[in-house]
């Protein structure tokens, strides 16, 4: 498929046009080896030590929503896309585009916040960089991060390791940061009470691999949502996934915001939440680690593999009503800025 003669919103929305614009323009031109499995982070082998290297912008808007801000959520982001590969999270670096006229006051607080997400998370910040632009030019605050993390053992997670019979497993209810950002934007529900998942993967990740749980893919939901992800990893591993959507979780008053605005939880962005797939004989310890953990209390078996090496993966949902439904990538970008 041609890219269009223009980049619209849809292009960055995580979804069919962003994969496009991936693969037709930027892996094209920068095709590698540790480029082309196009996942959150790329392994890299220097000298004995196996790292996973990763980098991520941040634009959402506004800069500051119910459980976080741009600056916490630049840390859980890149950190959850290191432990998504199996890496243990050690160095960030954080990169600033500020626009002239920000204010001061707020920069310290998003700043100080972004400190204290580090160290709760165990991480550094230990480089960075810092720009102004003219007013107009930024819409107050851009963060660019890039991050550093080791494999302890084994090679990395990824959809190429997903098999026939494996077990899908999400750690909790679903859509809560899309939901939380659109509301923060929106004066009628100011009182929703809706609240971001954003928050750190990486220990709850460390414990799986603790108790020995043969992680075959890790993948957090952010842009495009759960639906979204999964349509991509269907893709990328040439399987087939059939979902239970009676066994997805999602708080009532996230769905009853869906049902106001006409969205669907299913690819609305998470930032705390990350898809397991395991085989089905460790499912049920898995399962009890991740409720016993703060980040898992609403963990939920979803669905399974049932076929691989298809010529096109795909996603099958068993609905409510008792039908199938096909849950592909999003068209455009269905909620923009919002990480």
């Amino acid at each position: 498929m041609v890219i269009d003669d223009i980049i619209m919103l849809g292009h960055g929305g995580g979804g069919r046009l962003t994969s496009e614009l991936v693969h037709n323009l930027f892996l094209k031109n920068f095709r590698n080896s540790h480029l082309e499995p196009l996942n959150d982070s790329a392994f890299l082998s220097v000298g004995r030590e196996n790292l996973s290297f990763t980098t991520d912008s941040y634009v959402v808007s506004p800069l500051f929503f119910p459980g976080g801000d741009i600056g916490s959520l630049a840390v859980h982001g890149t950190v959850n896309d290191l432990a998504m590969s199996g890496a243990r999270p050690f160095y960030l670096s954080a990169a600033y585009i500020i626009e002239e006229g920000f204010r001061l006051a707020d920069l310290e607080k998003i700043v100080t916040s972004m400190a204290a997400a580090a160290d709760h998370a165990g991480v550094q910040i230990v480089t960075g960089d810092t720009k102004v632009v003219p007013s107009g030019m930024a819409d107050g605050l851009y963060i660019n991060t890039a991050g550093i993390g080791v494999h302890e053992s084994g090679l990395p997670f990824g959809p190429q390791r997903i098999k026939k019979d494996d077990v899908i497993i999400v750690n909790g209810t679903i859509g809560d940061h899309g939901a939380a950002v659109i509301t923060s934007r929106e004066e009628s529900f100011s009182g929703s009470n809706i609240t971001s998942d954003s928050s750190a993967l990486h220990h709850l990740v460390q414990k799986l691999q603790g108790n020995s749980i043969r992680i075959h893919c890790l993948r957090d939901a952010t842009r495009g949502g759960m639906g979204g992800v999964l349509a991509e990893l269907a893709d990328q591993a040439r399987a087939h996934l059939q979902i239970e959507e009676k066994a997805i979780p999602v708080k009532e008053k996230v769905r009853g915001f869906c049902e106001i605005y006409g969205l669907e939880s299913l690819y609305l962005a998470n930032e705390g939440k990350m898809l397991l797939f395991c085989p089905k004989d460790d499912a049920e310890k898995a399962l009890q680690i991740m409720r016993n953990d703060p980040l898992g209390a609403d963990t939920s078996i979803i669905g399974r593999v049932t076929e691989e090496n298809q010529p096109e993966g795909r996603v099958i949902m068993n609905t409510l009503i008792g039908g199938e439904r096909i849950i592909d990538q999003p068209a455009g970008d269905l909620v923009p800025r919002i990480c």
